[in-house]
C-alpha cells in the first residue's frame, strides 16, 4: 500500500527571494495520526495547501496515497476532508443545510443525517449557524469536512479556542475516523493534544523538519525523562548556571525569566545535590516543582521558543 501522503524535496519560494519551505521530506502511512508543529513562520501553513493542492510547490513531488495533483486531482479532491483553523460559513443556512450543501460537491457522500449524529449536532439542526456557540460552529466545520467521506483528513489547529469538554468531544471524533481506518494530518498549538492524538509527529523550523518522531521518542530524545524547575533568589550568572549543568543526572539546561528547567534522568540524585548547591552560594530557594519531561520540553530546546509564541 502506498503512503497516505508523502513529499521529496518540497520547496516554495515567494518572490524569488523568500523560501517559506526548504527542501521538506515527509512520509505519512495510511491509517496515522500525525501532528506537524512549528512556530508561527515555519511553513506549517505553506506545506498543508501544497499538501491539499492548493498551493504549487516551486519544486519537490507531492503525492497523495500514490497519485499526483497534476494528474488526478479530481479524484484526488474526493479523497481529502479539509477543516481551515478558521471556516467561514454562511450565517443564515441552518446546520442541517450548510452540511448537505457540502455533501453535494462530491460523488459518494456520507449521510448527513449521520455526520449529525456523530458530531452531536442532532439537537442544533435546523439552527442558523449564525446562532452556533464557538465549539458548535467548530463540530459543524469537521462535520463539513467528514461528509465527503474522505480517507485523508487535514485539520488546521482544530480546537483552538474552544473549552475543554469541546476539545475533548473532537479528539474523540478524530480517534473514532482513524479506528476506521482514516489517516490524520494535524496541526496544533496544544502540545497535550499532540502528544494524546498523534503516533507520530514533525517539528518544523524554517522551512525544514528539524525532529520527527513519536512524541515518546522525541521526549527520549531530549536526554531526560524529568524535569526539575526552580529558582534562586539574585540572577543566575554564568558560574551558577555552570553549577548547576554539573549537578547529577543533568542532561541538559534552559533558562527562562529566571526560572531554571533542568532536564535530568533521576531526580532523586539531582535535587539533593541542588539544595546542597544552593545552600553553599548562599541563596535561597524561592521555587521548586518536578514533573515529567514533556513535547513542550523538546520544543523549546529545539526551536528556543514555546510553541504559542508570536
Amino acid at each position: 500500500m502506498p503512503a497516505a501522503i508523502q513529499c521529496r524535496d518540497l520547496r516554495k519560494t515567494y518572490d524569488g527571494k523568500v523560501e517559506a519551505v526548504r527542501g521538506l521530506n515527509l512520509e505519512i502511512q495510511a491509517g496515522e495520526c500525525f501532528g506537524l508543529l512549528g512556530p508561527n513562520g515555519a511553513g506549517k501553513t505553506t506545506t498543508i495547501e501544497i499538501l491539499e493542492g492548493l498551493l504549487a510547490p516551486t519544486s519537490g513531488e507531492v503525492t497523495i496515497l500514490g497519485h499526483s495533483w497534476r494528474e488526478n486531482e479530481r479524484e484526488m479532491r474526493e479523497w481529502l476532508g479539509i477543516s481551515l483553523q478558521e471556516t467561514r460559513l454562511s450565517e443564515k443556512l441552518t446546520v442541517r443545510e450548510t452540511i448537505e450543501l457540502f455533501a453535494s460537491f462530491y460523488r459518494e457522500p456520507r449521510s448527513s443525517q449521520e455526520v449529525l449524529e456523530q458530531l452531536e449536532l442532532t439537537e442544533k439542526a435546523d439552527s442558523w449557524v449564525g446562532k452556533l456557540s464557538g465549539g458548535q460552529r467548530q463540530r459543524l466545520a469537521v462535520a463539513t469536512a467528514l461528509v465527503c467521506n474522505p480517507k485523508i483528513l487535514f485539520l488546521d489547529e482544530p480546537t483552538t479556542g474552544l473549552d475543554p469538554q469541546s476539545r475533548r468531544q473532537l479528539w474523540d471524533i478524530i480517534r473514532a475516523f482513524q479506528r476506521d481506518g482514516g489517516t490524520v494530518l494535524l496541526t496544533t498549538h496544544y502540545m497535550d493534544e499532540a502528544e494524546r492524538l498523534c503516533d507520530r509527529l514533525a517539528i518544523v523550523d524554517h522551512g525544514q523538519i528539524i525532529a520527527e518522531g513519536s512524541p515518546a521518542d522525541l521526549i527520549d530524545r531530549l536526554g531526560g525523562h524529568h524535569v526539575v524547575e526552580f529558582s534562586v533568589s539574585g540572577n543566575s550568572d554564568g558560574a551558577a548556571l555552570q553549577t548547576w549543568r554539573g549537578l547529577p543526572s543533568v542532561e541538559s539546561l534552559r533558562e527562562d525569566d529566571g526560572m531554571v528547567a533542568l532536564n535530568v534522568k533521576q531526580p532523586h540524585l539531582t535535587i539533593p545535590a541542588l539544595l546542597d548547591a544552593i545552600g553553599k552560594q548562599g541563596s535561597e530557594l524561592q521555587h521548586l516543582t518536578t514533573r515529567q519531561a514533556s513535547l513542550e520540553d523538546v520544543f523549546v530546546r529545539l526551536t528556543g521558543r514555546h510553541l504559542r509564541e508570536e
